[in-house]
């Protein structure tokens, strides 16, 4: 398959280092060559001890430095439409983070420059479609032995939300990945979201309206709901159950190990997204180098990336108005007509 893959890495935050460390130490047939984060001292402890990396301050140097091939986004999802456009003036292929771009009219320009183009080069990053777990749920339902699906039942929980994090950001940050994840096990596009509330935990930082019921009907006559609660105090658990015609099938419940000691058993408990979402991410990222070294897209396109910041929209509006809110998608373009939702 010739050299290396050299990726510019934009963002070396959280999310950022992790997939860093990914590229150089998991994934095989590739390598970083840049990094761009505007604090350079985080970029550059993200990066030590990575071979032939180049720091760079500005996401243009990164993807113009010697050796780039592909460009990972992991930046803060308000810069993602500049990085894409970027990206695509330079014919690189993408794996973005979740959002594709936070807000819909940003991500449909996204999708028109990419159409325009004539050809894919966005995979974008929702790992919940290279989890084993999902994967299973998924062949099990497209396999028709279930009958027709009728409800999803999800749960979203996160130890404690990161400052600065809004009630907004519980739909188009959180649930955003649950978005995702219906429309691919169902293949059905949501049309109409409402949000319900209890009365805020008393975990949740002071004007974050947390936890939160969020309910989205469905194109199939499928109804999704999930509780979305980022201030739970003890630790990360994403699960979700089908109930279909001819029985149900649940997933989320086998990634904790359980010690035993003379004082009893204690089952732990997964802290992070990090952990729980491991081998997904390997999965991801190394599908995403295999294919485009052979110059292929798959997975995630710009298109599902555009659907997703859609209905989180419109989740969004439901927070505010309290009432159900209705989801409209543009045409969809030709160049996703084979897209794998």
């Amino acid at each position: 398959m010739g050299e290396l893959l050299g990726v510019a890495v934009l963002g070396a935050g959280h999310m950022g280092a992790d997939h860093i460390r990914r590229l150089d130490r998991v994934v095989s047939g590739a390598r970083v060559v840049a990094v761009a984060d505007p604090e350079k001292d985080r970029a550059e402890e993200a990066t030590a001890g990575v071979e032939g990396v180049r720091v760079h301050v500005e996401p243009e140097a990164a993807l113009d430095a010697p050796g780039v091939g592909a460009v990972l986004i992991a930046s803060p999802g308000p810069a993602h439409e500049e990085a894409l456009l970027a990206a695509f003036a330079r014919g690189l292929p993408v794996l973005c983070e979740k959002p594709l771009v936070p807000d819909a009219a940003g991500a449909l320009r996204v999708v028109e420059a990419e159409s325009r183009l004539g050809r894919r080069l966005t995979q974008v990053g929702f790992m919940r479609r290279y989890d084993a777990e999902y994967l299973r749920l998924k062949s099990l339902l497209d396999s028709g032995r279930l009958g027709r699906a009728l409800m999803l039942h999800c749960t979203h929980r996160n130890v404690s939300s990161p400052p600065g994090f809004t009630t907004a950001m519980l739909i188009n940050s959180s649930v955003s990945h649950e978005i995702d994840a219906a429309r691919w096990l169902l293949g059905q596009e949501p049309t109409a979201v409402t949000v319900l509330r209890p009365g805020s935990s008393s975990n949740a930082p002071d004007g974050l309206l947390d936890p939160q019921f969020v309910l989205f009907e469905t194109s199939g006559g499928a109804l999704v709901d999930v509780e979305i609660f980022v201030n739970t105090g003890f630790g990360y658990q994403v699960r979700c159950e089908a109930v279909c015609e001819g029985g149900s099938a649940r997933i989320g419940e086998g990634h904790s190990m359980v010690v035993t000691t003379a004082d009893g058993a204690r089952e732990e408990v997964a802290q992070d997204y990090l952990v729980r979402f491991a081998d997904a991410y390997d999965r991801e990222v190394q599908a995403w180098v295999d294919a485009t070294r052979q110059g292929w897209v798959v997975g995630p396109s710009a298109w599902d990336g555009y659907a997703a910041s859609v209905v989180a929209e419109a989740g969004v509006r439901a927070q505010e108005s309290g009432e159900r809110e209705s989801v409209t998608l543009a045409p969809r373009p030709e160049l996703y007509g084979d897209d794998d939702r």
